[in-house]
């Protein structure tokens, strides 16, 4: 008899085995928007008074920030959905390697830091593998508003020279419009001297989100939301309690999931101008779209093929290009999809074939001829919307599908497969 050894990696990763062929029904209730709540949670290390955090999602990533935050000295206590952020024991500059390797967004810890003590020293990030995904805007700004910085050994390292240790505002033009950068330098400029100017700044919903957050803080921010962003330094920012908006990239996935199964759902809450674009591909590829208050009833038959580029906000987002291409790979016609922001995010593609779908790759364009059926197969997210784009392709397909590269999924989607099983899908994690 021959016995199978299996090795580490195959015993303890987890995965997700999904029944395919169901149609779905019922309400799906979105969660906080992860990429705000990180940049949120940074911005307690501005002030030495409480910060009330509601609406923040149960993610791998929002426990690594909070161990993060805690390492600098920041108290953090967690209650069902809320956050309590007490940075009065601020003490460290420096938040480890170990910690921040793995969480992109822990660098937005820098701006806040420079500002209220002057100093900061914070590892390069790491994250999803898609791409080159450069600090040098962050770098910029911090400069022009007087911070000495350098980088060794993969380390930024800032300081604020003087004896007070006090940014000074100025005026940032950033070459391409960066979210982080432009958040960055928001929470930096916020207790900055005099005032600050950000041109061609980001258009996100995540940066308005922060900008009511300063706010709230006692900050002084106008044209959060346009290319101009003017920031007037404050000498201290107080505690705040406020809500994180609901998170545009998870109601996409839900909307994507009652189309791909050709089902009726309603999903909710949706800003709905948080999700312009994606909302007209819906309909160009056929979906009936209603808004009820702050919930979206979708409703899908026939798919029909459309192109899309991915672009900064308002344009299509670059993290709904992996799951709907999921969707135009099921749609009857040829579709195009170009990446515009990520070079390596179409590393889902071979997953897709894998479960029998036609696509050819020609650098970042993909073209995706419509087949009537996915077949159910082992596949592997190699990110976190990748993964996502996986589930996808298993809710639609015949037969079982595996997926894994759950440490990804688990970074952007709280119990996703519960969610799912509540509105009738069959997804069971293993082991």
């Amino acid at each position: 008899m021959t016995l199978t050894v299996l090795q580490p990696a195959q015993v303890l990763s987890p995965q997700l085995e999904i029944a395919g062929g169901r149609r779905l029904a019922g309400e799906l209730r979105v969660s906080g928007a992860k990429n705000s709540a990180l940049v949120l949670m940074t911005a307690s290390l501005l002030t030495a008074d409480a910060l009330r955090l509601r609406n923040v999602p149960p993610l791998t990533d929002i426990l690594g920030m909070g161990d993060i935050l805690g390492s600098l000295g920041v108290g953090v206590q967690r209650s069902a959905d809320s956050l309590v952020l007490d940075g009065s024991g601020l003490n460290q500059s420096s938040p480890p390697y170990e910690l921040v390797n793995s969480l992109r967004a822990s660098f937005f810890c820098i701006g806040p830091l420079l500002a209220r003590l002057g100093i900061a020293q914070v590892p390069l990030p790491g994250g999803c593998q898609i791409g080159t995904r450069p600090v040098v805007e962050h770098v910029k700004g911090l400069k022009t508003l007087g911070a000495q910085v350098t980088i060794d050994h993969g380390v930024v390292s800032a300081v604020v020279p003087g004896r007070r240790r006090r940014l000074t505002g100025g005026r940032i033009h950033l070459d391409c419009p960066s979210v982080g950068a432009t958040e960055t330098l928001m929470m930096a400029a916020a207790l900055a001297e005099g005032e600050t100017v950000i041109d061609n700044a980001a258009l996100e919903p995540e940066v308005i989100d922060l900008a009511g957050l300063l706010s709230a803080m006692g900050a002084r921010i106008r044209g959060a939301g346009t290319t101009t962003i003017t920031i007037e330094g404050v000498e201290r920012l107080h505690g705040a309690d406020y809500a994180v908006i609901p998170d545009r990239i998870e109601a996409g996935t839900f909307l994507l999931a009652a189309a791909i199964t050709r089902s009726r759902l309603r999903v909710g809450p949706v800003i709905p101008e948080h999700l312009g674009a994606v909302l007209t591909k819906l309909e160009d590829v056929g979906c009936k779209l209603t808004m009820d208050g702050s919930t979206l009833e979708i409703s899908a038959d026939e798919i029909r093929a459309v192109d899309l580029r991915t672009q900064p906000f308002p344009g299509f987002p670059t993290d709904l290009q992996a799951p709907f291409m999921s969707l135009l790979a099921t749609a009857q016609g040829t579709s195009i999809i170009t990446e515009n922001i990520f070079e390596n995010r179409l590393q889902h593609v071979a997953e897709l074939q894998r479960m029998g779908a036609a696509i050819r790759l020609q650098g970042n364009t993909a073209f995706i001829e419509g087949v009537p059926r996915l077949s159910g197969a082992p596949v592997q997210g190699s990110d976190l919307r990748a993964s996502a784009a996986m589930v996808l392709a298993g809710l639609a397909a015949d037969g079982v599908t595996t997926v894994q590269g759950l440490e990804y999924l688990d970074r952007g989607y709280a119990d996703l497969e519960g969610k799912l099983n509540g509105v009738g899908a069959s997804i069971r994690r293993l082991p």
